[in-house]
């Protein structure tokens, strides 16, 4: 029981970090302890012990580092890992095999078609995120909408939804072109029912996909605040 409350304050901690060394400490609900004891077993207790005590010099039960000092100091170890150590770098099957930057951004790195990540671990939970990547069409968010108009020329234009009114829409298409109409000089407008979003469900083992998930999670926007 012992072990399992010194784990627990570990897990907690692992999501928890980045407020507390901006000081912006809060307290941290069941569903956030239960996500980072998942993420913990899964990427760092193999090295870093049940305790986070087994690395010499890091504590990361009571917040002690050998390199981080601060938000983005510690996430740039998620993310890029340590160079020369068993630290991996998080953030390698989101910029290499997942490709993910082929659509999205993370701190104006990446492409503008789909939603920009930066923020995506504040606002989305590990098992939400997890199920994004799987099941792609299981929900669409509204602000993630992709729309399909065809122009009175009788172009087909299909893109990402930013805005609209009841006289006006605006997307950014498969160009990065930023667009807008009047929807009274379409042919025809339509959401489109289906994510863009390819399934990872057979592109990724396991471990590729709890590495991707982790740095999902890791991106909660503080440091560019």
């Amino acid at each position: 029981m012992r072990a399992f409350k010194l784990c627990t304050s570990v897990f907690a901690v692992f999501l928890a970090t980045i407020n507390t060394l901006s000081a912006k400490q809060q307290t941290d609900t069941p569903s956030e302890v239960n996500d980072g004891r998942q993420l913990f077993i899964a990427n760092c207790a193999v090295c870093h012990g049940p305790d986070g005590d087994s690395v010499p010099g890091v504590d990361l039960g009571h917040g002690k580092f050998k390199r981080a000092s601060s938000y983005d100091d510690l996430v740039e170890i998620i993310s890029a890992g340590v160079p020369g150590t068993a630290m991996p770098a998080f953030s390698k099957v989101f910029e290499g095999k997942g490709e993910c930057l082929n659509c999205h951004s993370v701190k104006n790195k990446g492409s503008r078609l789909g939603p920009d990540l930066a923020e995506i671990g504040a606002v989305r939970r590990m098992i939400e995120l997890e199920r994004s990547l799987l099941e792609p069409n299981a929900e669409i968010l509204l602000q993630n909408r992709m729309v399909r108009l065809v122009t009175r020329d009788g172009i087909t234009i299909t893109g990402r939804l930013l805005n609209q009114d009841t006289f006006s829409v605006q997307l950014i298409d498969s160009k990065e072109r930023l667009l807008s109409f009047q929807k009274s000089s379409l042919k025809e407008y339509a959401f489109v029912d289906k994510s863009p979003m390819p399934t990872y469900r057979d592109k990724l083992n396991p471990g590729e996909l709890a590495d991707l998930v982790s740095y999902l999670v890791s991106l909660k926007g503080i440091g560019g605040q």
